[in-house]
């Protein structure tokens, strides 16, 4: 049995496809999806439309991320989708012809369907952040759906390593620190969507044109930050001769510009 953990998928329907195409899991195998399937990119409804199918065919975990919840905030609640819509949430829309009222059934039951986080006996899936102190079943909403994550908490008081999505590296590869490991690579913004094997390491990626990643310097750049992570932490890694300082500036400045207070 294979286990992958699947970051923001932010609408990259052609990413997805890649993706699980590369996979090819089988019924034994494991699909765990951190949450954010909708907004931003350009074929939401395809993307759930991917989801359902390889439901079908292996066994999948769907967290919900903050825009599921801003969404089933609309469907169910009856909440202004203004601040929605300026989240990403228009190009959603278009995906389903123009209106939410277009949503079919089966994707509106997949998004009440969706797990508020999801714990094994060594990992924790949550798609945006926990509190180190509190066992994960009380993590309030604001850190499980919406915090970002830009200093790393302390490890989990279970000792188990946590798997987030949510805050985006934007120099797209994960980032391993050990007893957290951050899978969302930006995909929606020119970055890659990940699939990473959770008990091997190894990691599959696409672009949001559905391209699969085959480059060996950025796959080594990516080892390169998860070792100096792990072993001195984020202030080992920063002046390192390995690593830049910081991410490209066009790219770190697009994330703000994209993400803003509602990523």
């Amino acid at each position: 049995m294979r286990r992958f953990v699947i970051g923001d998928i932010h609408g990259c329907s052609k990413a997805l496809r890649t993706i699980l195409e590369t996979i090819a899991p089988t019924p034994e195998d494991q699909l765990i999806f951190l949450g954010d399937y909708i907004d931003r990119g350009p074929d939401s409804r395809g993307v759930i439309d991917l989801m359902l199918s390889a439901a079908k065919s292996t066994r999948t975990i769907a967290l919900r991320g903050n825009h599921e919840v801003m969404l089933l905030a609309i469907l169910l609640g009856g909440c202004d989708p203004k601040i929605w819509l300026q989240s990403g949430g228009a190009a959603t829309t278009a995906s389903y012809g123009g209106s939410i009222d277009r949503i079919p059934v089966k994707h509106r039951d997949f998004f009440q369907s969706l797990r508020s986080q999801y714990e094994t006996e060594r990992e924790i899936f949550v798609h945006a952040g926990y509190q180190h102190d509190i066992v994960s079943d009380r993590f309030e909403d604001d850190d499980r759906y919406w915090k970002h994550m830009l200093q790393p908490p302390p490890p989990h008081c279970s000792g188990k390593r946590v798997f987030v999505g949510h805050t985006p590296q934007p120099n797209g590869c994960v980032r391993d620190l050990g007893h957290v490991v951050y899978v969302d690579t930006y995909c929606f913004g020119g970055g890659y969507l990940t699939a990473m094997n959770i008990d091997t390491g190894d990691i599959i990626q696409a672009t949001r044109q559905g391209h699969l990643r085959r480059d060996i310097a950025s796959r080594a750049s990516g080892w390169v930050s998860r070792t100096l992570d792990r072993l001195f932490g984020p202030a080992g890694r920063a002046g390192h001769p390995l690593m830049p300082n910081k991410p490209p500036a066009d790219r770190s400045s697009a994330v703000a510009a994209d993400h803003g207070n509602v990523p």
